[in-house]
This record gives C-alpha cells, structure tokens and sequence, in this order.
C-alpha cells in the first residue's frame, strides 16, 4: 500500500515563507551570492540558501572534522560546510575550475575560515583516488557531474568512518529522475539513486530539498555483521 503523498506542493509563496524559516544570510554569503549570480547561466548550480542553512546545522550536529566535497563551484556549499566546523576541522574540496576557485576562496577569507579549505583543481576522480584508503572521513556532500556520482560514491564510501554521513545533491533532477525513460543527467541520476538503494553498506533516504538530496548513513561493523 503506498503511503498518502504529504508532501506541500511548493508555490513562490510558501517557498518564500520556508526560506523566513531559516537563517538569513551573512553579509559575505550575501555577496557570494550575488557576485555568483552576475555568472549568469551558471549561477544555477549554486545551492539555495535554505539548504545551505541544513548543511551547517549537519555539520554541527554531526561534530563532522573531515569533510570531503565533489563540486565547489563559487563556494557557497563549501562555506555553509566550513562554518559549522570546529576548529582545526579539514574539508578538502573537489573542482575543475581556478576562475570559479578564486571567487570561492576569497569569500572563505573573508569568511575567517580560508584555513580549514583544501580546494584541489583536476578531475575529481583522480583527486578522490589519491585521498588515503583510510575510513575517516566524517561526511562527504556530492554535487558535481551527474555522470561521475556512482563513480564518486563507490570511491568514497570505503573512505568515510562507519556512522558517518553521506550526502548527494540534484538526485530529483528536476523531477526527471522519476520519468520511465528518463534522459542525459536525468538518467544518470536515476542509476544512481538505485545504485545508492541497492548499497547494503549505507541506509539513505532522498528529500524534497531544493533539487533532491540523498541522505545517507554509512552502517557499523555490528550493523554489517
């Protein structure tokens, strides 16, 4: 029997009454956000707000000291991830980009917290292959090409400490992740939405946040046993 659909249909109006239900924004974040805006089109790939707000309080009450990051972009997720680290945490970050890099940290300068950042430019895959194969990592957010996630996700897993947190961006894919024949990114989402189903070693769900975010646990020894 499948479960009655409770989920709010989101309108501009209750959206903006859910965004006045978070933190505002830092007057740094707010200029990121502006300044990432003015990239045009690009501008799309930034997090909202409210989910930023989420990944801090994660942070927080997780105790989260290693953090592993596939897609910087301008750095406003990676900012949201700093601050709610304590200090003398590590979070290395994943990008392509030197241009988008420099505007990411200049704003974790500005931000006071440029010293706990390591943004590492090259395919992410490479980068992810030369982290140690140490399971230490307290949490993981993933959100770069669609078409690496399962890539990403099968080099991480083993490297994130049992009870540890794994998180996955845009897995809704503009709703086309749910279609029957879904296309391009969408269906590469959708693969990975049953990969991550499939993986006995983590429990996981998705919510309605933004584009769609997996949530997910990575299970104990005892758990696995």
């Amino acid at each position: 029997m499948t479960n009655t659909v409770k989920t709010v249909a989101m309108t501009e109006q209750i959206y903006a009454y859910l965004v006045r239900q978070a933190e505002p924004p830092s007057a740094i974040q707010q200029r990121l956000i502006e300044q990432t805006r003015r990239l045009g089109s690009a501008a799309e790939m930034q997090i909202p707000h409210e989910q930023a707000v989420f990944l801090t309080l994660l942070v927080k009450l997780t105790g989260a000291k290693k953090i592993v990051e596939v897609g910087t972009f301008t750095g406003y997720s990676t900012l949201a991830l700093a601050v709610g680290m304590p200090s003398g945490g590590q979070l290395i970050t994943c990008d392509v980009s030197a241009d988008w890099g420099q505007i990411a940290q200049d704003a974790w300068r500005q931000a006071g917290v440029a010293d706990r950042i390591d943004l590492r430019l090259g395919p992410a895959g490479q980068t992810l292959r030369r982290l140690p194969e140490t399971a230490d990592v307290d949490l993981v957010f993933l959100d770069a090409d669609k078409t690496g996630y399962i890539e990403y996700w099968d080099l991480l897993v083993p490297r994130v400490r049992p009870g540890g947190m794994l998180l996955a961006d845009n897995v809704l894919y503009y709703g086309e992740a749910a279609d029957e024949l879904p296309e391009g990114n969408a269906a590469a989402i959708a693969a990975f939405n049953a990969h991550v189903r499939a993986d006995s070693r983590v429990e996981s769900v998705v919510l309605p946040i933004a584009d769609g975010l997996t949530v997910a646990r990575k299970k104990t020894r005892e758990e696995l046993s």
